[in-house]
């Protein structure tokens, strides 16, 4: 009887390790606004790249390159971004960040924004689709790209400072507007960003 109530014990024990075990298992699904700021890591994320690209692209368009520019050509001038560098301590997805940069030129209306090097590729490729199987009258013509006047180039740069459960991470970003023409710097932008993130202890 005695080693009868001790299994039976066990496996109580057993199913109720199994009952916690699989309660701390379980997942929790929230729809959230995505202008809602969810920064759980600290760690550069959407919110950072949009507010970054709205900042830069406001005061990039505001600076004397672009007046002088639009009164010496008469027009807008085209810009392309080229490479921006993720030099950070953590993986970053760069073309999010690039997505948002080319959102905010398109957007302002002050420049006309081209499309990149592997869009120009597609784009190539279909018109010469189209100069096989397209109407005549529907066709587009090859030679009539717009050439950009400047490029964008960057890049984002991190350093992280920890001690006693406490981290401290800075990002910096750094933006140069580079005349195609002349390789003149017409517009360096900067833009920095420091974060606290702080680890509770669990006291039992």
């Amino acid at each position: 009887m005695l080693p009868l109530l001790r299994y039976s014990a066990v496996v109580v024990s057993c199913l109720c390790l199994f009952t916690l075990v699989s309660c701390g298992k379980e997942k929790k699904v929230t729809r959230v606004d995505p202008g809602v700021v969810t920064d759980f890591s600290g760690r550069w994320n959407d919110t950072d790249s949009k507010l970054v690209a709205e900042a830069m692209m406001k005061e990039m368009v505001t600076q004397p390159w672009l007046e002088n520019f639009s009164s010496q050509q008469g027009r807008l001038p085209t810009v392309i971004v080229g490479t921006i560098l993720n030099k950070s301590q953590e993986h970053i997805n760069v073309s999010t960040f690039i997505t948002d940069l080319e959102r905010e030129m398109t957007n302002s209306q002050k420049v006309l924004f081209v499309a990149s090097k592997s869009d120009r590729e597609e784009i190539r490729q279909e018109r010469q689709e189209q100069a096989v199987h397209a109407r005549e009258d529907t066709q587009k013509r090859p030679g009539q790209e717009l050439g950009a006047d400047f490029m964008m180039k960057g890049t984002i740069s991190s350093i992280e400072d920890e001690f006693e459960g406490v981290k401290g991470i800075y990002y910096q970003v750094d933006l140069d507007l580079i005349n195609l023409e002349t390789n003149v710097k017409s517009w360096y932008g900067q833009k920095k960003i420091k974060k606290v993130v702080e680890r509770k202890r669990l006291l039992f």
